[in-house]
């Protein structure tokens, strides 16, 4: 498998579904909307791009099987971050709209976030932001870049690196999951251990965006529990291979099987870990 011609294909698919995210933005209305659980939703628009994206991809890789949020997949399907994606050769992770809050509500960042794993590693990590028509990708030993057009239209693609800032000048991501009543205590103690003792802290509203700027250097780490592995695969390789470190939150490598997320410039990551206590 040529992973680097693999992940120009991924980017594409990402784009076509990123495309069809942006037509539907533009006559959205609230009423479309879903509750799958509090305070978090789902719109035909997440389905609509999760079935254009399976199909491409399933014409790209037909031996692969897939993890997708919202289950249009026949195969390979799961519901939750803890099952195996080892029940193939070649596992699809797919996010088809990642930051779906923000999008009901026209805030940007929102996102495409595709990732192929093969056994325990992963292999690509494509991240499309709609609204600035920007892809992030990496794939396995390839570096991470970032492609975008110039104010000519023109389609060019830069080398990512994380940024090098200390704990003090760091600025952090610290995202607030649906799973409100537990996760309160750790964002109450991570607020309470940083604010004021750090650059700044944001909250953007898209793991796998969030996860993005930590490997362009624009974040210097980013925090989160109680996601899915489609929020977050693509984006961990991206940090990766721009020479960031991830780990879930007991400071494990073999983050892929978990709902918790560390991604720093690498310079903090301890720092952060304790500050979500390795929990």
């Amino acid at each position: 498998m040529e992973l680097q011609q693999l992940t120009m294909s991924v980017c594409e698919v990402a784009r076509q579904a990123g495309a069809y995210i942006r037509k539907e933005r533009a006559n959205f209305s609230l009423d479309r909307v879903e509750r799958k659980h509090a305070h978090d939703y789902v719109s035909y628009v997440d389905k609509g791009s999760e079935k254009m994206i399976v199909e491409a991809l399933r014409q790209l890789l037909p031996e692969a099987g897939f993890i997708t949020e919202e289950g249009t997949a026949e195969k390979g399907m799961a519901n939750s971050g803890n099952t195996s994606v080892v029940q193939y050769s070649y596992t699809w992770v797919v996010d088809p709209l990642d930051g779906t809050t923000n999008f009901i509500h026209g805030f940007s960042p929102y996102a495409v976030s595709i990732a192929l794993v093969g056994g325990k590693d992963i292999l690509i990590g494509v991240v499309y932001e709609v609204c600035s028509d920007r892809c992030f990708m990496a794939w396995k030993g390839g570096g991470a870049f970032c492609e975008m057009r110039n104010e000519k239209g023109e389609m060019r693609k830069e080398s990512l690196h994380v940024g090098t800032s200390a704990i003090a000048d760091a600025l952090l991501c610290l995202q607030l999951p649906y799973n409100s009543d537990a996760y309160k205590p750790v964002i109450k103690g991570l607020i309470d251990r940083y604010y004021g003792n750090v650059g700044s802290i944001r909250m953007i509203g898209s793991a796998a965006m969030a996860l993005c700027y930590v490997a362009v250097g624009w974040l210097d780490g980013y925090a989160e529990r109680y996601i899915g592995q489609w929020d977050f695969m693509a984006g961990a390789l991206i940090v990766s291979e721009a020479g960031g470190r991830v780990t879930n939150y007991v400071g494990d490598d073999a983050f892929t099987q978990g709902d918790s997320i560390v991604a720093t410039n690498g310079i903090i990551h301890e720092e952060l870990l304790e500050g979500v206590g390795k929990r």
